[in-house]
C-alpha cells in the first residue's frame, strides 16, 4: 500500500539547505572565541611574565647598586686612615667597620620604620619596626636604604678621628641610625614627607635625588657638631690660635681610598630607572672635574700638584652632584663639580683658620658644606629632566624650595648633632686622655698595632 506524503514548504526546504551553512558558522565561531580566549590567556600571562621580570630586574639593579654602596666603607676606612697618624690606624679602620655594623642593626629596629613607614603629618613615619611586616619587596628596600644610613654615620669618624672613644663613637653610631638620619630621611624621601608637599604653598618639591643633603650634609654637620665637642688633637693649634700640619701616613691610602668611593657612588648614584645612563655620566663628570680643578687650583697657589686635595676635590664634585644626577644635563654636572672643588677648598681654610675646628679629614668641608652645594644646584641647573626645573629653565620657584631644604639639613644636622655630643660628653665621655692620645689610640683603646716594629 502506497503512503503519499505531503509536499516540502519552500521554507522547510530552505532551511534544510542553509542548515550546513549554520552549523560550520556556529563551529567556526566557536572555534574564534576559542582561540580567542587561549590568546587573551596567553596575553594576560605574558604581560604578567614581563611584569614580574621588569620587577626582578629592578630589584636585582638595586641590589648592585647597595653592593657598591657597601662596597663604599673600604673606600672610607683607606680613606680616613691614610689622612691620620700610623698611632691610630687601628682605632680608626675599628670605628669605620663597627659604625656600619651598629648602624645596620638600630636602622633594622628603628630608622627604617621612622624613615619610610606610614606617618599621618609627614613627620616620623610609626609603622613596621623590627621589619615585622616584611615581604622580598621591603627586605630588598631594606638593603639598598640600609647602606646610605651606615655612610651617613660613617662621615663622623673622619671629623673626629685621633681622639675620641670608642665606646662613645659607637654609640653615637647607633643614635644616627636609629633617629637623626632616618628623621630627616622621612621628610625629603617618604612620599608622605613634608619636604615633598611644598605645594600647599605654591612650591614644587625640595629635590635630593640621592642624598647631598639627607645623607652627605646630615654627616658632614654632625661631624662639625662632634668635632667642636670633642676639641682639637694635642699640638693642632698654637697659643696663638695657629694651626699646626699634623700630617697623615699613607698617600696610598688615600689614593686607593678614593678610587673605591669613586666607583661605589655610581650605585650611590645610579639606582635604577630610564635615567640611569644620564645619572652615570653625570656622576662620572662631576667628580673627574671636581679632581683636576682643585689640582690646578693647589698648583697655582703653590707651584706643586697634590694628589690629596685632588682627592677631596674628586669627593667635593661626587657629593655636590648627588642631589642633581638624575636632573641635570652632563655639562650641569661639568659646571657642578667645578664649583665643588673651590666651595670645598675654601671651606677647609675657614673651618681651620676662622673657627679654630680640628677635622683631621675635610669631613666638614667635603660632606657638610659641598653637600649644600649640591641641593642648591639642583636649583640653578635643573633642565626639566624627572620634571625638576632650575633657573636654567628659568624656573625660580625650585631654587626656593632648594633653599628651604638646605636650612632644614643645617639646623637639624647641627641641633641634633650638639645635643648627642654633649649628652655623651656628660655621660661615658667622648674624650680619650692626654697619655691615650700621646701614645695613640690603637695601643690604649686596642692593644693593636696597626704596623709592626719594622
Amino acid at each position: 500500500m502506497l503512503v503519499e506524503t505531503a509536499p516540502q514548504t519552500n521554507g522547510a526546504r530552505i532551511l534544510r539547505r542553509c542548515l550546513p551553512f549554520v552549523v560550520a558558522g556556529l563551529v567556526a565561531a566557536s572555534l574564534i572565541a576559542g582561540y580567542s580566549v587561549a590568546f587573551a590567556q596567553e596575553a594576560t600571562e605574558l604581560e604578567l611574565l614581563e611584569a614580574k621580570f621588569d620587577s626582578q630586574l629592578g630589584n636585582l639593579t638595586l641590589m648592585l647598586g647597595a653592593f657598591l654602596v657597601f662596597f663604599m666603607q673600604a673606600g672610607f676606612a683607606f680613606l680616613g686612615a691614610g689622612l691620620i697618624r700610623a698611632k691610630n690606624t687601628t682605632n680608626y679602620m675599628t670605628k669605620s667597620f663597627m659604625d656600619f655594623a651598629i648602624a645596620s642593626l638600630s636602622f633594622w629596629a628603628f630608622g627604617f620604620a621612622i624613615m619610610f613607614g606610614v606617618s599621618e603629618a609627614g613627620v616620623a613615619g610609626n609603622t613596621n619596626f623590627f621589619l615585622t611586616d616584611g615581604d622580598n619587596q621591603t627586605y630588598v628596600d631594606f638593603v639598598f636604604q640600609m647602606v646610605f644610613a651606615g655612610t651617613a654615620a660613617t662621615i663622623v669618624a673622619g671629623a673626629v678621628a685621633e681622639r675620641t672613644k670608642t665606646q662613645a663613637y659607637l654609640a653615637y653610631s647607633f643614635i644616627i641610625g636609629a633617629i637623626i638620619y632616618p628623621l630627616y630621611g622621612h621628610w625629603a624621601w617618604n612620599e608622605a614627607g613634608w619636604m615633598g608637599a611644598l605645594d600647599k604653598i605654591d612650591l614644587p618639591a625640595a629635590a635630593d635625588y640621592a642624598g647631598s643633603g639627607v645623607v652627605h650634609a646630615v654627616g658632614g654637620f654632625v661631624a662639625l657638631a662632634g668635632a667642636v665637642v670633642v676639641g682639637p688633637r694635642i699640638g693642632k693649634f698654637n697659643a696663638d690660635g695657629s694651626a699646626n700640619i699634623l700630617s697623615g701616613h699613607s698617600v696610598p691610602f688615600v689614593v686607593i681610598g678614593t678610587f673605591i668611593l669613586f666607583f661605589g657612588w655610581f650605585g650611590f648614584n645610579i639606582n635604577s630607572g630610564d635615567s640611569i645612563g644620564l645619572n652615570a655620566i653625570n656622576t662620572l663628570m662631576a667628580g673627574a672635574t671636581g679632581a683636576v680643578v682643585a689640582l690646578y687650583i693647589r698648583l697655582v697657589q703653590t707651584g706643586k700638584t697634590d694628589v690629596l686635595i685632588s682627592c677631596n676635590g674628586a669627593l667635593a664634585g661626587l657629593v655636590g652632584i648627588t642631589a642633581g644626577a638624575a636632573y641635570v644635563e652632563p655639562w650641569g654636572a661639568v659646571a657642578i663639580g667645578a664649583i665643588a672643588a673651590p666651595i670645598m677648598m675654601a671651606s677647609l681654610v675657614v673651618i681651620e683658620r676662622v673657627f679654630k675646628i680640628d677635622d683631621p679629614v675635610g669631613a666638614i668641608s667635603v660632606h657638610g658644606v659641598t653637600g649644600l652645594w649640591g641641593l642648591l644646584a639642583v636649583g640653578i641647573f635643573a633642565s626639566g629632566n624627572g620634571d625638576v626645573y632650575g633657573l636654567v629653565e628659568g624656573e625660580g620657584k625650585q631654587i626656593i624650595s632648594q633653599l628651604i631644604s638646605m636650612g632644614v639639613v643645617l639646623a637639624w644636622g647641627l641641633v641634633t648633632g650638639f645635643a648627642l655630643f654633649l649628652l655623651l660628653k656628660v655621660t661615658m665621655g667622648v674624650r680619650a686622655t692626654e697619655e691615650e692620645e700621646l701614645e695613640g689610640l690603637d695601643i690604649s683603646e686596642h692593644n693593636l698595632p696597626a704596623y709592626g716594629d719594622d
